[in-house]
């Protein structure tokens, strides 16, 4: 009887034209670049070869053919051919389209003021929604356009202010009209990529565009942060997905990653889970040929075998998800595969992710990507486009000054009875912009180059490894309070200081002028700053920095560590949670009762436990807290 119901299931699914996923959380995928799908014409000594080997490796459940790059278009009959060698093997079609005129010469654009290009615009738009019900713009669907026309088009305008407007309307006019016109149930997908600090100076607007297209995608691409041109922390994996979700809640479709400049196989892996623990509902790959690129030695890293969450040496034990015989891997869509299966069986456990909620404005710059940094030394975040009223602790940095009513948004936030953390960026932003009147702070022109710290309850000078340059914070002795200081011979400054304000907290955390110098802040600075701003998520961890927290709203969490080398943090909790279980191993860990300390400070301070954990190199665990 369970066998014919299950048939009969089936046949459903079949009947509605729904395909089951693979995996129990998320759709897996894979991009096809028109180079490639050009060559799909040729099923049988192109296409079907190195599909097989891509699913015997991994398994997928979408695929996105792309129509347009650098003025190539796929013909009909090529696409008509591909579409249906993927549906024949149940796989979910979609199309994708590049407005590139050439990805390599600087990734130039169309000029969207070209009325030329307007048109080459629509007809792509319009020739994709004719093959497929679903497509997405990867990447390029802003302008870097500086010809004569724009030029005379812009006016008085700033570049920012006139890109904005000109590609919401040509994302109306261009894009979304045209396609629905020619096919009314396409959905319209724009895919961000990862530099949103900067999206506002070539068009992408995050305030209009995800109301005009049906929904959104993330770029979660961070690679090599040393090797890479931009230089991006792997947190941002996690944080963009979170920012994009609370731009358009329930239509960020999902999390996008590449190989490129991926150092080793472990930095790869970390950009798909990363996306996943951020609770991405699809997972996709850039790209077929990409994924076809043969695993080398040099991608089996140095700290390889110690069971890492990425286990080099048990991937690479043969594998075979499309029904031959089994045999050692041969790409790195292995990589994908593997990571897949180990994310999955995990992300059940995991509820909503929650952070610390840090404001940012839509189109505001200053300290760029710095909420990806605090997430490497362990800070939880949650950016939001609007000021987040109702959290007691909120973190602003200086992208926060573009909203001209920030002063009295954190006067009132501090009667009320809550916490403000503001970086010295957003101090220096509003110094005389009346935040004065909450406390006289200012940021000096002065630097100071520190290699020693204190924090507050622990009379001891710790030294770190290496020297950081900092900006100086002034401050009147007694009207507001250093919590921790940096140290240099007999002059110090505050690292995070503290003044209150009617029934509230003000905090000042000082940025130095190399973000990534975070790192180089000594465990128990990193501390009081993790204790300052994770109160409200009542978790928090201790140890160096280059471990991240995630953070759930069911009592779970994950550590993972970015370090080289096996490493030894604690989760701090409150008193009642007696126990953690890793929920991989089900070890079951005890909590340590530790009580405040006999400092002023501290006095006031409640029992919590403390809980030691070692996380190997480059890996994770998730732990339930009882």
């Amino acid at each position: 009887m369970k066998k014919i119901l299950l048939l009969l299931l089936l046949l459903v699914f079949v009947y509605l034209g729904v395909q089951a996923q693979h995996y129990r959380n998320f759709k897996s995928s894979i991009y096809c670049r028109a180079y490639e799908v050009k060559l799909m014409e040729d099923t049988t000594n192109y296409l079907k070869p190195i599909w097989n080997e891509i699913t015997r490796q991994m398994k997928v459940d979408k695929i996105y053919l792309e129509t347009h790059r650098d003025l190539l278009i796929v013909d009909q009959r090529t696409l008509d051919i591909a579409k249906k060698f993927f549906k024949d093997r149940g796989v979910e079609v979609a199309g994708g389209i590049t407005l590139t005129v050439s990805e390599p010469n600087r990734f130039q654009t169309f000029c969207y003021s070209n009325p030329d290009d307007r048109k080459k615009v629509r007809e792509l738009s319009e020739y994709t929604a004719r093959n497929f019900d679903e497509f997405i713009l990867d990447d390029f669907f802003f302008t870097n356009c500086k010809d004569d026309g724009a030029i005379k088009e812009k006016g008085s305008r700033s570049w920012t202010q006139y890109r904005l407007d000109l590609m919401v309307e040509a994302a109306q006019s261009l894009i979304v009209g045209p396609a629905k016109a020619v096919n009314p149930k396409v959905k319209v997908v724009v895919k961000y990529p990862n530099w949103y600090e900067h999206f506002q100076g070539l068009g992408f607007n995050l305030e209009k565009e995800p109301k005009i297209f049906d929904g959104i995608y993330t770029g979660t691409e961070t690679r090599d942060a040393v090797m890479s041109a931009q230089h991006l922390q792997p947190y941002l994996g996690y944080n963009i997905v979170r920012y994009f979700e609370n731009i358009a809640p329930g239509r960020n479709g999902g999390g996008w990653v590449d190989p490129g400049a991926m150092g080793t196989a472990d930095r790869y892996a970390e950009q798909i889970w990363i996306t996943l623990f951020a609770k991405a509902r699809e997972q996709t790959l850039f790209d077929f040929r990409q994924l076809s690129r043969p695993i080398y030695p040099s991608d089996r890293a140095s700290w390889q075998g110690a069971k890492n969450s990425l286990d080099y040496d048990e991937m690479m034990q043969p594998v075979n998800y499309n029904g031959g015989a089994p045999s050692r891997p041969s790409s790195i869509a292995a990589i994908a595969g593997y990571t897949f299966n180990k994310v999955d069986s995990l992300l059940g456990f995991l509820g909503k992710p929650v952070g610390i909620k840090s404001y940012r404005p839509y189109h505001s710059t200053g300290e760029d990507f710095l909420q990806n940094y605090l997430g490497m030394i362990g800070l939880p975040m949650d950016m939001r486009p609007e000021f987040p009223s109702e959290d007691s602790v909120i973190l602003l940095t200086e992208e926060a000054k573009f909203d001209l009513a920030i002063v009295d948004k954190i006067k009132r936030q501090l009667v009320s009875g809550r916490t403000v953390v503001v970086t010295s960026g957003l101090l220096r932003a509003l110094q005389d912009k009346g935040i004065g009147d909450i406390a006289e702070l200012r940021m000096s022109e002065r630097r100071a180059m520190v290699q020693d710290y204190t924090v507050s309850g622990a009379f001891r000078l710790i030294h770190a490894d290496k020297a950081v340059l900092i900006p100086q914070v002034q401050y009147l002795t007694n009207d507001s309070w250093e919590i921790a200081s940096a140290v240099s011979g007999p002059n110090g400054w505050p690292v995070l200081h503290e003044a209150d304000y009617s029934k509230g907290h003000l905090y000042v955390l000082t940025i130095p002028d190399n973000p990534a110098d975070l790192y180089n802040l000594p465990a128990p600075v990193l501390n009081k700053i993790r204790e300052v701003l994770c109160k409200p998520l009542r978790l928090q961890i201790e140890g160096p920095s280059q471990v991240s927290l995630f953070v759930y709203d069911n009592h779970t969490c994950v550590v993972e560590s970015f370090l080289d080398s096996e490493t030894e943090v604690k989760l701090v909790t409150p008193k009642q949670w007696g126990r953690i279980t890793d929920l991989v191993t089900h070890q079951v860990i005890d909590g340590e009762v530790r009580k405040p300390g006999f400092s002023y400070i501290e006095r006031g301070l409640q029992e919590r436990n403390v809980y030691s954990v070692t996380v190997k190199p480059h890996s994770f665990r998730v732990f339930r807290v009882e």
